[in-house]
């Protein structure tokens, strides 16, 4: 019988953390958490993205280059971490210079925007496909956890949702490696990793997850992680406009719960720190739209603008 990545997961590869190994915070999160001593909390994240699984394989290389670092960085940004450095494992189908020459180029302009150093890697010959482990640090103690939510809390999204998975829907009808509309270009191949918007949460923010696999998908780990159910307002989901325009609000809708790539980031909030959370959108340190709440209970439910509970079919996006 097969199994999916979660069950994968705990089934084969969890164990027992061993205090002595230094490990904060180990399989379960969107980073890892390690005991930095004096420098603080180092977080650690990796992921490995398949030609014409997580990207069409005839894109442009400088694309493919960004967007593996940017997803990569928004992990750092779920865990309230600053980046560091990263790691490059590279599986090349041949060493064509131009390709090589683009795709780092892409690599690299994300990297120095971010202050983040390339310290190591690995190449090999195979299908194309691209693994970085990003490192990122965060003081002692403050950074954000799925786990740390409870019943009563708010959930909120730094931005727009749906958009990246209208734009793939987009190119997987025409065969292209783009679509017409450059705003779902941009929110698919450009997603801008929260990085500020992470730090800005440290102290406020009982839990966050960066949206990758699709709102109910990710929501639902930060809720079964911190041992609540989830609400979803429906007629609050910020749907991204674009998408809207050209594909219909129900189909955008329905992307947004489900269909990843969106890259913001799900966060919840008890009400004895919404004033803290209030005074630091005033201040324009982030964009915090509130879609739901945290209840007692498992898993995540939905009710439309009259109240009325909503049955949602999507579980998000699958590795198996």
């Amino acid at each position: 019988m097969p199994v999916d990545e979660f069950s994968l997961i705990e089934t084969f590869f969890r164990r027992p953390a061993t205090p002595a190994a230094g490990v904060l915070t180990g399989i379960g999160d969107d980073c890892a958490l390690l005991d930095g001593g004096a420098a603080g909390t180092l977080a650690v994240t990796t992921d490995t993205l398949v030609a014409d699984i997580h990207f069409p394989a005839r894109a442009s290389a400088f694309d493919i280059g960004q967007r593996a670092l940017r997803v990569n960085l928004s992990d750092l940004a779920a865990m309230g971490a600053e980046p560091r450095w990263f790691l490059l494992a590279l599986t090349l189908p041949e060493a064509d210079e131009n390709w090589l020459r683009a795709f780092s180029a892409g690599l690299f302009a994300v990297a120095d925007a971010q202050g983040c150093a390339l310290v190591g890697g690995d190449t090999t010959r195979g299908p194309l496909s691209v693994t970085i482990t990003a490192m990122g640090a965060v003081p002692a103690n403050v950074a954000l956890r799925r786990s740390g939510a409870g019943a009563g809390d708010l959930v909120f999204v730094t931005g727009e949702l749906g958009g990246a998975a209208a734009a793939l829907a987009d190119m997987t009808e025409t065969g292209a490696c783009r679509t017409a509309d450059a705003t779902l270009n941009t929110r698919y191949w450009y997603p801008e990793p929260r990085l500020r918007e992470g730090v800005a949460l440290r102290g406020i923010a009982s839990a966050a997850i960066d949206i990758s696999d699709g709102l109910i998908a990710d929501l639902g780990h930060v809720a079964r992680a911190s041992g609540v159910g989830a609400e979803l307002e429906l007629e609050k989901l910020p749907l991204c406009g674009a998408a809207v325009a050209r594909f219909g609000s129900d189909r955008t809708r329905d992307w947004a719960l489900g269909g990843g790539d969106d890259y913001e980031l799900c966060f919840t909030v008890p009400p004895s720190r919404l004033a803290a959370l209030e005074a630091a959108v005033r201040a324009g340190h982030l964009r915090a739209l509130p879609i739901g709440r945290l209840v007692p209970g498992t898993g995540v439910s939905a009710r439309d603008g009259a109240g009325q509970n909503v049955a949602l079919t999507g579980t998000g996006y699958r590795h198996f």
